[in-house]
């Protein structure tokens, strides 16, 4: 089979090399599966590039997301366990983290469905608590992990400020259903975020860019807001001045997903039920930008890399890229 592999550690338009490789064999508590689209995540590029929080052994195949489908003919999700990740025909997965695709999403919104839309939610509702009626400010509203974070924050009744770069994504933002947007390149957010919500602030922050997009969160939080740190898509880890959250009076909590596959798998299935429900209802739907054929998939996660993509860009097999 075809397999993306990562040599050695860079930028991945560079590093990454499709070889032929063996077909892997399941072991005890595994399913092959054969893979229908692998969605492109940002932590893909930080694994080529070896600055992940984990770091395969090379070679490896990154792809941490991927809509598959099973020797039985179901079609599910699931998370490949590195080195061999989703950028391959056929992946090897614990059978216990596969979860049924919804019905109401295709191959390449459901491979894009569970990651980013399992961050959202954990970060709105199990770290921030968000409350309908409150104001959330979502940074990288148009990217793969923002858009998901937008819909779920109007699914949930709150009223979404959207950060983009460029009038492209601005565009965006406001189709997936900001109530504000603001162009970060040409408008001041902490002035445009005082004004919308009468001085007072955004009640939940949703992060995951980091450096300055931290830096103007602070500025226009609201009393009790909340800032939830995602990730740091800009390279730069912010050093929070914990003296100006007290006299400020707001809360500053980290969102690591993954954890709770291993400290409560139990909230990770009860999540997906809800998503389901919601992706039935027509109230989240993966804004898949571009499907791309295998053979272009190391452009796509570079491009990825370089934040000049809008919502999910997913490999799908040849024929069914547009």
């Amino acid at each position: 089979m075809r397999a993306w592999r990562v040599h050695e550690n860079g930028e991945p338009g560079e590093v990454m090399r499709l070889d032929e490789v063996g077909t892997p064999t399941p072991g005890e508590g595994q399913l092959l599966l054969k893979v229908r689209a692998a969605n492109i995540n940002f932590p893909d590029a930080l694994l080529c590039r070896g600055q992940y929080q984990v770091r395969p052994p090379l070679p490896f195949t990154p792809g941490v997301e991927i809509c598959g489908e099973t020797e039985d003919g179901r079609r599910v999700i699931a998370t490949p366990a590195l080195p061999h990740g989703g950028f391959a025909e056929y992946v090897v997965v614990d059978a216990a983290g596969v979860l049924p695709a919804p019905e109401a999403l295709d191959d390449a919104e459901a491979a894009a469905l569970h990651i980013g839309y399992q961050t959202g939610w954990f970060g709105l509702h199990r770290r921030a608590h968000l409350e309908a009626g409150e104001t959330l400010l979502v940074h990288a509203a148009a990217g793969g992990v923002g858009s998901a974070a937008v819909q779920l924050g109007k699914a949930a009744g709150a009223t979404v400020i959207g950060v983009v770069g460029g009038p492209e994504k601005a565009r965006t933002a406001r189709e997936l259903g900001c109530d504000l947007v603001i162009d970060r390149h040409g408008e001041d957010i902490v002035a445009k975020v005082k004004e919308a919500t009468g001085g007072r602030g955004a009640d939940v922050v949703y992060d995951p860019v980091g450096g300055d997009a931290y830096a103007k969160s602070v500025k226009c939080v609201a009393f009790e807001g909340r800032i939830v740190v995602v990730g740091f898509a800009s390279g730069s880890i912010p050093s929070p001045g914990l003296n100006h959250a007290l006299v400020k009076n707001y809360s500053i909590v980290g969102l690591h997903w993954g954890l709770y596959n291993t400290m409560d798998p139990a909230a990770v299935l009860a999540c997906h039920q809800e998503l389901t429900e919601l992706a039935a209802e027509g109230a989240i739907r993966p804004l898949v930008s571009e499907r791309v054929a295998m053979k272009d998939a190391a452009d796509a996660v570079q491009r990825v890399a370089d934040g000049t993509t809008t919502g999910r860009v997913v490999v799908v097999p040849e024929g069914t890229a547009r």
